[in-house]
């Protein structure tokens, strides 16, 4: 079930849960402090496994990591809201998701914006994210603490390409293509040229194995994970995100860390999603041969009509009005 929250209420909710936390600050002096992180991915997928093993090591000193995969403590999309109302420690928050909340955030959730995985790094530790972040911790109690790289993603179909056959948008045209049900997401989809179908992550292999959707767009490490490989025919490497995640975190609770406790999680978060960078990285770069040898077809289509296409839907647009002046040049600045 998907919820919404003004940013009246937002505000109300990251303010109830600040002074919870403050009622909370004696007894987490005295013991260890426990971190929920809620997620819709699995305990394989890497940037779980930065948390858990970089990230969860680094704060045990004062604090117990206790993760939850599979949308098992929160349904996905429903986790900031969750971290505002004090019910959460942090989670692994996509820009599509704070676009939600922030209209303006949609701009990290446009097609072919950023470049690779380095641009994302040197746009969010830019000046001209100060302005995004401030409004998070102000309006909803999150803290973005860092940036995750999730991969370039590709549009995967169940259909052979006797099929379909995808070489620009308009091969796209009532594909029934799975994406999540925010509407940065929904937006994304149409401009692909697809009809977008929202569905839960976790619902994903199902609708693909019964023909609920025809497709998904997701990395390859993810396709792996989630062995979609199995319900799918073949891979358009259309490359139309650079994707991202943010690791957010409660305000209110970051607000009762020391100043030496503050340090150390940021230092964590930083490590985590260096590592997880890494090897999403690595996994990008070995795992097409093993996709094909499990039946499915990889090739690339016309990459230039795709990104002249999507861009073209964003030019003028209710979402692109959302963006504010001059943002979209500073990030293109930052590029190579």
């Amino acid at each position: 079930m998907d919820f919404k929250l003004t940013r009246r209420a937002a505000l109300g909710a990251a303010l109830s849960a600040t002074m919870l936390a403050g009622s909370l600050g004696p007894a987490l002096a005295a013991d260890k402090m426990t971190f929920t992180m809620a997620t819709a991915g699995s305990e394989t997928d890497q940037r779980s496994a930065a948390l858990a093993n970089v990230f969860a090591p680094m704060v045990a000193e004062f604090a117990d990591y206790q993760p939850g995969y599979n949308g098992t403590l929160f349904a996905q999309g429903t986790e900031l809201e969750a971290i505002s109302r004090g019910n959460l420690t942090m989670s692994i928050a996509s820009a599509q998701e704070m676009a939600q909340f922030f209209p303006e955030f949609s701009i990290f959730a446009t097609g072919y914006v950023h470049q690779d995985a380095a641009h994302q790094v040197r746009v969010f530790n830019d000046p001209l994210m100060d302005p995004f972040k401030q409004k998070a911790e102000d309006e909803l109690g999150v803290k973005l603490l860092s940036v995750m790289y999730l991969g370039r993603r590709h549009v995967n179909l169940r259909q052979t390409r006797e099929e379909v056959d995808v070489q620009t948008p308009a091969d796209l045209a009532g594909v029934n293509l799975r994406m999540p049900g925010t509407e940065a997401w929904q937006f994304l989809g149409s401009a692909l040229g697809a009809s977008p179908t929202p569905m839960a992550f976790n619902e994903v292999y199902t609708g693909l194995a019964t023909g609920a959707v025809d497709g998904q767009d997701n990395p390859l490490p993810t396709v792996v994970d989630k062995k979609f490989y199995e319900v799918t025919k073949q891979i358009a490497l259309t490359s139309h995100l650079v994707d991202l995640n943010y690791i957010a975190f409660s305000k209110a609770v970051w607000d009762e860390l020391t100043p030496d406790q503050q340090i150390t999680v940021q230092r964590a978060a930083d490590a985590a999603a260096a590592w997880g960078r890494l090897k999403q990285l690595d996994l990008e770069n070995n795992l097409a041969d093993f996709i094909r040898s499990q039946g499915v077809e990889i090739y690339t289509p016309d990459l230039e009509a795709f990104r002249t296409h999507v861009q073209a839907q964003y030019a003028g647009s209710e979402v692109a009005a959302s963006w504010p002046e001059g943002v979209l040049e500073r990030i293109n600045a930052l590029g190579n």
